[in-house]
């Protein structure tokens, strides 16, 4: 990937990729953020980035499944192109996934995880075993930016429109801190704690 990547230059036209610093969802510090929510505000942009990731997916599914917030619009929009269902997960008050509003999934149904962005992978793994405790089949893993070390999650490869190789830091090891820059906390994982903050 380099900084005239088609995909790269898009996000950044729009606002997506944002400098600073910044408390991630996984609880790690990072210099820089990708805030795909920026990119997917303009529908036409939001079909463009869903027609390139459903092509980028290469596997046959029956259905594609986001976590929400991030993921919701993006994977819409990739089952639309794909020709498939979408449906999300919502959380239980203890945190797990669980689905809701009437959807249901087949057994062994081939499912396709969609995500704006992965990182570490946390929240991509939390709906992946719990797509398997419900029978369903896990065969495929998209984002729009990769930001992993490892480009895979539990067996799966990532396919993804961009791959962003951006340093994280634990709290007590960030130069950020050092720098006594202010931290802002973009994800949406806590609401509550932004909204406080």
């Amino acid at each position: 990937m380099t900084e005239h990547d088609p995909w790269m230059e898009l996000l950044q036209d729009v606002g997506a990729i944002q400098n600073g610093h910044f408390l991630l969802s996984s609880g790690r510090h990072s210099g820089r953020y990708v805030q795909c929510a920026r990119a997917l505000e303009l529908p036409k942009t939001a079909t463009a980035l869903g027609a390139a990731l459903a092509d980028a997916i290469g596997k046959s599914v029956d259905r594609v499944m986001a976590p929400p917030l991030g993921g919701l619009l993006i994977g819409y929009e990739v089952a639309r192109h794909l020709k498939v269902p979408f449906s999300f997960p919502e959380r239980r008050s203890d945190g797990t996934f669980a689905l809701r509003r009437g959807f249901m999934l087949q057994p062994n149904e081939r499912i396709c995880v969609i995500e704006d962005v992965v990182t570490t992978g946390k929240t991509t793994l939390e709906l992946l075993d719990a797509l398997r405790d419900l029978g369903a089949r896990p065969v495929a893993i998209g984002c729009i930016v990769d930001r992993s070390e490892t480009h895979q999650l539990a067996n799966l490869p990532i396919d993804s429109l961009l791959q962003l190789a951006i340093p994280t830091y634990v709290a007590d090891e960030c130069p950020l801190c050092r720098q006594g820059l202010p931290l802002h906390q973009p994800g949406s994982r806590d609401m509550t704690a932004q909204e406080t903050r």
